[in-house]
């Protein structure tokens, strides 16, 4: 009959649902924006998809992105929602928009492009301030559609300058009265629908104008009381950024205090330092001792490096500081190209030693034994045959030639890529150990953020790619453990009970996937953003679905226009008669 239709049947797929079972053939059924059935030979849909010879998985979770301000003006969360993702979690790292006064706009705009590397135009000319509490900032995203569902995170860079003014902004100590009122802004926060709060204690996290992120020296009974803050409410995360150095186990004792005291769940970065190539390890150690222990804590760790692509177009690029390509920096890229094909310019450049007092001058931006061509397809566990300066020594030629060249391939699209964590030991190796760690996740795709120079939010596509078919350099990750790493682990860490699994009463987000065909493509560079802005993006083909709440939001990694996807208001509980699983 009509009536009992299912509104989609995905049919005859391999369904890897999310716990890491092994994978079976079945039908999924979805109505009414749920998972109905998962069986063979379900009754029709209004709409099939025929899933034979293709995988089907939950959306994928992430968990660590930073769509704030573009979730303000744009309905596509991309390049996450190409990528499989149905869910993204902002407001990570202690950076975000709201609560905010007038008069702070600017300085809020200022940390997110020093912090995340979105320019300030792009934030002036798109940031509708329509808000000024937290709870307006979720009221403006409530009136938006998406392709994706968005959960949001208090961060505390805004709530500390919100609440303290020039002395939050100034790293100053906070009062006790300062703290109360932290606190109490955070609670009301979770009440109105943050999945939690945030924060950064790191270095690299500053403003456009060279300052500290305003949370770096935060005590820990200010990080404390807000942590009682969302104890108060029954309610929330925590989440952290921290340089872990030069004593990590000390801040890691911290971060577990924080955690006995609020009893509230928290999860930080963990990736391996080449300032201290073993220092994950005994921060592993010590984030299972305290788990043990029984305590919700959580590591967020990456499977590939975190690396910055240098380009023409981009941020930054192995001439950036060089006196002589000043001379270009303000002009279109043709004419980039052009001058840097002159060989009596090439001349001159490569004559000029980096001004060493510019940004990765004379390091990372001349590291030629760490710097890779990103070719047309992405290999993101290179070898050091692979190096600017082990292709220069066969070559014959300098490595500034041979970084040229690379960057002038495809008109001046060419790309080079630093891997700057979790490659100290030139290979995954690590970051193998870390996802495969019990009380670890993955996350850091930093989806949205370091337009100009890093593109990670196809994390969930290369963690597929790399780890479960193409590694070669050592151990692969099963399939199913993966998809349950970046679907229902995830969804879990944020307390997104209602996703991640494939089963009867959970969320319809889903995917079906040409396993053999998935491949990504080179990042490459768009001005898409307000005002013209840059970024970059990457694309992914083999996706030959995803859906949001049972609506299909892409069909063969193209958009379809619909857009379900809505602000996730606080935690979601798991369907009732599958809560006690």
């Amino acid at each position: 009959m009509p009536g009992r239709l299912y509104d989609l049947v995905l049919r005859g797929g391999q369904v890897v649902d999310g716990t890491g079972a092994p994978a079976f053939l079945a039908d999924v059924a979805v109505k009414d924006g749920l998972i109905a059935a998962v069986g063979p030979d379900l009754a029709a849909g209004a709409e099939e998809i025929d899933a034979r010879g293709r995988i089907v998985t939950p959306g994928f979770v992430d968990i660590h992105t930073h769509y704030d301000g573009q979730a303000t003006w744009d309905a596509r969360m991309t390049p996450s929602s190409g990528h499989g993702v149905t869910t993204v979690v902002m407001g990570n790292c202690g950076v975000g928009f709201a609560p905010c006064r007038p008069e702070d706009r600017d300085r809020l705009i200022r940390l997110m492009e020093g912090v995340e590397d979105i320019p300030f135009p792009v934030l002036t000319e798109g940031l509708p301030w329509n808000w000024e509490s937290f709870p307006d900032y979720l009221d403006a995203l409530e009136a938006r559609t998406f392709d994706v569902d968005i959960g949001a995170q208090l961060p505390h860079a805004a709530l500390r300058v919100h609440v303290m003014g020039e002395r939050g902004a100034n790293r100053e100590p906070a009062t006790p009265a300062d703290i109360a009122a932290m606190a109490a802004i955070a609670k009301q926060a979770v009440e109105a629908g943050a999945l939690g709060f945030s924060t950064s204690r790191t270095l690299n996290h500053r403003t456009s104008d060279g300052q500290p992120t305003p949370t770096l020296t935060a005590g820990e009974d200010e990080l404390t009381g807000i942590a009682l803050g969302l104890a108060a409410a029954g309610k929330g995360v925590l989440q952290l950024v921290s340089d872990f150095f030069p004593d990590g186990l000390a801040e890691l004792a911290m971060l577990r205090r924080i955690v006995e005291r609020s009893g509230r769940p928290l999860s930080f970065s963990l990736v391996q330092s080449p300032k201290s190539p073993d220092g994950w390890k005994r921060l592993l150690a010590g984030l299972q001792d305290a788990a043990d222990a029984g305590l919700p804590i959580k590591a967020q760790v990456c499977g590939r490096p975190v690396g910055v692509l240098f380009g023409l177009e981009l941020t930054l690029n192995p001439f950036s500081q060089n006196p002589v390509f000043a001379e270009l920096r303000d002009r279109p890229l043709a004419e980039k190209v052009v001058a840097l094909s002159d060989p009596a310019f090439r001349a001159r450049l490569f004559s000029h030693d980096v001004d060493a007092s510019g940004p990765f001058a004379g390091s990372a931006l001349r590291a030629w034994g760490n710097l890779f061509p990103m070719g047309a397809v992405p290999d993101y566990e290179p070898t050091a045959e692979m190096t600017i300066a082990a292709l220069a020594a066969a070559s014959g030629r300098g490595p500034a030639e041979v970084a040229l060249d690379i960057l002038l391939e495809n008109g001046g699209q060419g790309m080079l890529y630093h891997p700057f964590l979790n490659y100290a030991d030139g290979s995954l190796d690590p970051s193998f150990a870390m996802l495969n760690h019990r009380d670890t996740v993955p996350g850091l795709s930093d989806g949205g953020a370091h337009v100009g120079m890093i593109c990670d939010g196809s994390f969930p596509t290369s963690n597929l790619i790399h780890w479960t078919r193409d590694r070669t350099r050592g151990p692969r990750i099963g399939l199913e453990a993966m998809v349950a790493m970046q679907t229902r682990d995830t969804a879990l860490t944020v307390g997104l009970e209602d996703r991640g699994l494939i089963a009867p009463g959970y969320r319809a987000d889903l995917n079906v996937i040409d396993y053999e065909a998935l491949s990504l493509e080179a990042p490459r560079v768009a001005y898409d953003l307000p005002a013209g802005g840059r970024r970059l993006t990457q694309k992914a083909h083999g996706y030959v679905a995803t859906i949001v709440g049972g609506v299909v939001t892409y069909r063969d990694g193209e958009p379809t226009g619909a857009l379900p996807g809505r602000l996730v208001r606080g935690a979601r509980s798991a369907p009732v008669a599958l809560a006690a699983e």
